[in-house]
């Protein structure tokens, strides 16, 4: 049985894999910063949750503590935590620049870090959260691009340093998804059917396309699977669609 902590478990992708966890009878532990919107969910769940603030090591450390005290041990985490900037590089100001690491890169080092610890006795599996924009060339991406492709780099690194120690470590880059943090941008018509028009498929993502792949990787059946980027991304990073 699956044994999860989730943190940014109150996003669109981290609560979509919360759902599809408990309904495949895995326990879940939801954690994330928006305290009121995690309420709910795990209302809706009928799991425990807490805040944290995944910039912060310490932070992260007591949740997966307490995550794992609550379920009894854990068999993987998923860090489900991310922004969304898009601005040329010389128009992203310092301050968005530090936000959109910490928010991106520095979450999941410090996934990778108390996973690390905690996961060293029993192994498991570890997901993260890297994007398309990552692995292929998209105009005004620049800082998450740069955030993404960090991740992806942290994900392989890890998956070498605690293979012996069985911790599996992997990515999934999506592609544009229907979320709350990217509703901003589809409200924008235009916007949102030049953002459909990159994907080859024909459509955006939604939050349970990814939430499959994350929850296929954290399964401890798949244990034969480490430092893999999983692109679910409709085609927009490996095809060029025909026109």
């Amino acid at each position: 049985m699956s044994k999860v902590l989730v943190i940014g478990g109150s996003g669109g992708i981290g609560a979509a894999v919360a759902r599809q966890l408990v309904a495949s009878g895995g326990q879940v532990f939801l954690a994330g910063r928006n305290s009121q919107t995690l309420a709910a969910a795990a209302s809706e769940l009928g799991v425990q949750w807490t805040p944290v603030e995944a910039t912060e090591a310490a932070a992260v450390d007591a949740c997966a503590d307490a995550a794992a005290e609550a379920l009894g041990g854990l068999t993987g985490i998923t860090n489900c935590v991310g922004s969304i900037l898009l601005k040329p590089a010389h128009l992203t100001q310092p301050e968005d620049w530090q936000a959109t690491i910490a928010a991106n890169l520095t979450t999941a080092f410090n996934t990778v870090r108390t996973a690390g610890r905690l996961l060293k006795a029993s192994g498991g599996s570890v997901v993260l959260l890297s994007s398309a924009a990552a692995r292929i060339g998209l105009a005004n991406h620049e800082a998450v691009a740069a955030a993404k492709a960090g991740v992806i780099g942290l994900t392989l690194s890890a998956a070498a340093t605690y293979a012996r120690a069985r911790i599996r470590f992997n990515a999934v880059a999506p592609g544009l998804v229907r979320t709350p943090l990217s509703a901003g941008l589809l409200a924008n018509e235009l916007a949102a059917k030049a953002s459909v028009a990159m994907h080859p498929l024909g459509r955006l993502g939604e939050p349970e396309d990814v939430a499959r792949a994350i929850c296929w990787l954290l399964d401890p059946h798949n244990d034969w699977v480490t430092g893999q980027v999983l692109g679910v991304d409709g085609g927009l990073a490996d095809v060029k669609a025909r026109v």
